[in-house]
């Protein structure tokens, strides 16, 4: 093992080995061996010693050895060692998938765990992807991906970032990487998949839990999601149809009804997550839905549709990458690809996506967890990739306007309004739900750079047809400004300070990239103490680059009366990594001018 590998890496990849024969349709089995050597507890996480199973798969075999820094060996683990657990979270309601893991705690590091299984699979729709770097400080020495069709299927296969990452093309099929470095973060790279290697198998027909499907691209794909998967699920009770009818009745327009409708569901619906069936990837039936009043994203989804459907309104379900990060459906490659489902409603030229597991969500809101991204839509005639909404800087705006009493020993009490919308409305809109005491605790934390403060009012709403959030505060605080003799000093800035500077890096390696765009505006108004009067102030100013603008002003209002205003944005891109000392010193600069001051003396 070179020394290169070693460097800055928590664990490294010895050997890591996946075989993957396609006997038939119907049958794949997935040959794993990796030897992962660990250095410390930020490694620990890539031994990987787990496998899940289902009723399309079961676990033929599974161990695993471990080692200490001398090779001896330490513990040999049997399949009855692993432990058995449901592979999904407490709130799921059913599921039939399950996981084995060993969760090994080391007395000592470094330490080498060996770990070998395989596992055979009735579905041939999720054919193990190829992504050897999993993570950041990974070294990886030796890993392998081979498939074996012996299906007389056509594969195909989508190979992305090879270059300049040591990819072997042993075949058409078969490929490795030897003696490939660790990564180490830099902050605001784009996702480890965009750049590191990776490879998407599909077969051009394939099984699911009994139903097979054609996929040569997503027109194929899409319409047998539509035929398979959705076809026949959506029959409602006359009385769910009478209900929606009567509270659309004399409703022209066709999104008005969607909104009336979308209410409807939230009102009686909850989430719980279902994921049996085909996958976990076909819907409970729209019916069960309505008389049990609960489902998972794929009912509620096809649940939503049915009921938009019996008053006339079209909506076709959605596939898509549900995370804050943003990720997508691959356009140019079809596959079963997704972790969640959503509702598209056509309008004219744009379109609305509806989600539909959540009892909060305003109609047609998708900022911070479907927005900007490709998705499938699944139609009759096949499916569609479509982009979702993205919110620009002036959709995602947060304005702070505060009127401000300052005292002579430099404490203040303060009436602030906040008001959000687009991304930032779903940056704030959880914090309604929490208690008194979490959001006492959340706003000190919230301006914690605010000695003493002491939160004396909250009061909060949400117009979730404008989609507009607000919060009403009155604040005080003691020691805000600080005493110079005769003097008072202090930021004028009192309540959204950019206060992170980005790493510097001596040479950075990646490229970076800012996800997502918005703007803040600020504005407030300072009541001065009586007998003081402003000394000094700095200066206004605009900063502008190709990441975003910044201005400020300080205005003199009248003898007793300041004025600040701010504006901040911060523009959603991919950039080069030669941008990166230009990015950091424009935040470098909002920091500093976010810290200006105002000198008070005597009258």
């Amino acid at each position: 093992m070179s020394l290169d590998l070693i460097e800055d890496a928590n664990a490294i990849v010895r050997y890591d080995k996946q075989l993957i024969e396609i006997n038939a349709i119907d049958e794949m089995v997935v040959h794993t061996k990796r030897i992962v050597t660990v250095f410390n507890k930020y490694g620990d996480s890539h031994a990987n010693s787990l496998e899940f199973y289902s009723d399309n798969a079961s676990i033929k075999s599974i161990e695993a050895r471990i080692y200490d820094s001398r090779g001896e060996e330490i513990k040999k683990i049997k399949k009855s060692d692993f432990i058995d657990h449901s592979a999904v979270s407490g709130g799921t309601l059913y599921s039939d998938s399950r996981i084995k893991y060993y969760d090994y705690t080391p007395v000592s590091y470094p330490y080498t765990i060996e770990y070998s299984s395989e596992v055979k699979h009735s579905s041939t729709a999720f054919i193990p992807q190829w992504r050897p770097i999993d993570g950041y400080y990974l070294g990886i020495e030796y890993a392998e991906y081979q498939i074996e069709n012996n299906s007389q299927i056509p594969l195909r296969l989508k190979k992305q970032n090879f270059e300049g990452n040591k990819v072997n093309e042993v075949s058409e099929f078969h490929f490795k990487i030897e003696d490939l470095p660790a990564i180490d973060y830099e902050a605001y790279s784009p996702s480890l998949v965009t750049f590191t290697p990776n490879i998407k198998p599909a077969l051009t027909k394939f099984n699911m839990n009994g139903v097979e499907g054609v996929n040569n691209n997503w027109k194929d794909f899409g319409k047998w999601v539509y035929g398979a998967l959705l076809t026949g699920t959506d029959e409602l009770p006359q009385e769910a149809i009478d209900d929606v009818k009567k509270l659309t009745e004399g409703v022209e327009d066709k999104v008005e009804r969607a909104k009336l409708v979308y209410k409807y569901m939230q009102d009686r619906t909850r989430y719980i997550s279902v994921q049996i069936g085909i996958g976990g990837w076909k819907p409970m039936m729209a019916d069960d839905v309505n008389d049990l009043g609960y489902g998972d994203c794929k009912g509620l989804t096809n649940y939503t549709k049915a009921l938009l459907e019996a008053v006339d309104v079209p909506a076709y379900y959605t596939l898509v990458y549900g995370s804050r990060d943003i990720l997508n459906i691959d356009r140019e490659f079809s596959s079963a690809q997704g972790n969640h489902a959503i509702l598209c409603v056509p309008n004219g030229e744009e379109n609305i996506f509806l989600e539909c597991t959540s009892q909060t969500n305003p109609f047609g809101f998708s900022a911070g967890w479907t927005d900007d991204r490709d998705v499938l839509l699944v139609k009759p005639e096949g499916g569609e990739i479509v982009r979702t909404k993205a919110y620009d800087a002036d959709d995602s705006v947060q304005h702070t306007a505060a009127t401000i009493d300052l005292d002579g020993q430099g404490g203040f009490t303060a009436q602030v309004a906040i008001t959000s919308t687009g991304y930032q409305y779903g940056r704030h809109e959880g914090i309604g739900e929490k208690s008194v005491r979490d959001q006492h605790i959340y706003y000190k934390e919230y301006w914690g750079d605010i000695n003493n403060l002491s939160i004396d009012a909250i009061n909060i709403s949400n117009d979730k047809t404008n989609v507009v959030y607000t919060e009403d505060l009155n604040l005080s605080a003691s020691n805000y400004a600080s005493i110079s003799g005769t003097r008072l000093i202090l930021q004028p800035n009192f309540f959204n300070k950019v206060t992170g500077i980005p790493p510097r890096y001596r040479e950075r390696t990646l490229e970076f990239e800012i996800d997502r765009s918005f703007k803040d505006t600020d504005e407030f108004i300072i009541q001065l103490p009586e007998g003081l009067k402003v000394e000094a102030m700095t200066d206004s100013k605009e900063v502008t680059s190709k990441f975003g603008t910044y201005s400020f002003k300080l205005e003199i209002l009248d003898a007793n009366r300041l004025k600040y205003t701010r504006t901040f944005s911060l523009l959603k891109g991919k950039y080069q990594k030669d941008d990166y000392k230009a990015f950091r010193d424009f935040r470098k600069q909002i920091v500093k001018l976010d810290k200006s001051k105002i000198v008070l003396t005597k009258a």
